[in-house]
């Protein structure tokens, strides 16, 4: 399947067209929702279905892996993102991300587990975090994974839908970005270790809903886009005990139409380096570094749910100065990753992943 797209800037309109014919080329077939995805050094891919599947793909064949943890397969949440360790080819190390029924109350919070893969089971599974309480609300789980250069775990849980409740509080969890070794250790120098009653885990608060996370090559930066209400996706670069202002800021208004307030700036909170309006329910992010694709080499990929297409943004240092469309009209694009082979693979919703080949 080929696609010709055109460019954009970010206040949306068309500039001189750029065309950019890409192929893309099916790889992973008959997946619902397929939220995580990560390659392992053996070629083969590791796939998470939110419903609760762990799937690994290797040579044209998919394997469900068993001895998963109990899922909460609920609204947003279920079985979500998967990481590799940096040292996985040492280690063997895999983390993932999902909705987790373990506590005292009814429902489910996003969990954060580490385990190995021995054959086509998991092994040696430790949950490194539990955010709590559990609650049957079926919004905004999160969550994303990365490390960065220094070994550091970072991860993502959204509000929950309790927006007026958690993301601007630092004693509960949810609405925020967390800090751990990759043992699951707090970090001595997280921002809240010495604040009484705080979640020392906390490295940032006031996030609405992360479903995207990646390391700047360059800086090293972990950067995160969000989902905003109606209006108002955010992207924003992770900073150390900073507050990105949810719900006290924002660019979008409540679905109804009514606003959510008036402020768009506050002192003390973050300012997005990029946000969308209409909201494009950002999904999966990656930057390109491939020399297969060099007219997109730093970019950033980000795909949209809500308009159904994966979107290119160059980027002058932190500007955003260039939008472009790809796969148009093919599905809710669920997550992005740049592979090991230098092409671009895509997961896309009720189709599967796709692997996107440039043809000039």
């Amino acid at each position: 399947m080929t696609f010709i797209s055109c460019a954009q800037d970010p206040e949306n309109r068309a500039h001189s067209p750029e065309k950019q014919v890409v192929s893309a080329e099916l790889v992973v077939d008959g997946l619902q929702i397929p939220w995580g995805m990560v390659f392992l050094p053996d070629g083969s891919l590791l796939i998470t279905e939110k419903s609760g599947e762990l799937i690994q793909f290797r040579e044209g064949v998919k394997t469900s892996i068993g001895n998963l943890p109990e899922i909460y397969n609920r609204g947003q949440g279920g079985l979500m993102d998967l990481e590799l360790h940096p040292d996985f080819a040492e280690n063997g190390w895999i983390y993932m991300s999902y909705a987790s029924p373990e506590g005292a109350e009814k429902g489910g919070n996003t969990a954060i587990a580490r385990a190995r893969l021995q054959g086509n089971q998991l092994a040696d599974l430790e949950v490194l975090y539990k955010a709590g309480p559990n609650t049957t609300r079926g919004q905004h789980f999160g969550s994303r994974i990365e490390f960065d250069r220094d070994g550091y775990l970072y991860f993502s849980i959204g509000e929950r839908g309790e927006r007026d409740v958690n993301p601007q509080d630092i004693s509960r969890d949810c609405g925020k970005i967390y800090r751990l070794h990759d043992d699951g250790r707090i970090p001595a120098d997280n921002p809240f270790v010495d604040s009484p009653g705080a979640r020392p885990a906390i490295f940032t608060y006031g996030n609405r809903n992360p479903q995207g996370m990646a390391r700047h090559p360059q800086t090293g930066e972990i950067w995160i886009h969000e989902h905003g209400p109606r209006g108002g996706d955010e992207i924003n670069i992770v900073k150390k005990g900073a507050n990105y202002g949810w719900p006290l800021v924002t660019y979008g208004i409540n679905y109804s139409g009514t606003p959510i307030t008036d402020q768009t700036e506050m002192e003390g909170t973050e300012q997005p380096i990029h946000y969308w309006v209409p909201s494009i329910a950002p999904s999966g992010m990656c930057f390109v570094t491939s020399e297969r694709y060099p007219n997109w080499d730093g970019n950033l990929l980000v795909g949209s749910l809500s308009f159904q297409y994966l979107e290119r943004l160059e980027l002058n240092g932190n500007t955003v100065v260039k939008r472009e469309k790809l796969l148009e009209g093919m599905g809710r694009v669920r997550n992005v990753r740049q592979g090991p082979d230098g092409f671009i693979y895509a997961a896309i919703e009720g189709k599967g992943i796709y692997r996107l080949v440039p043809q000039s």
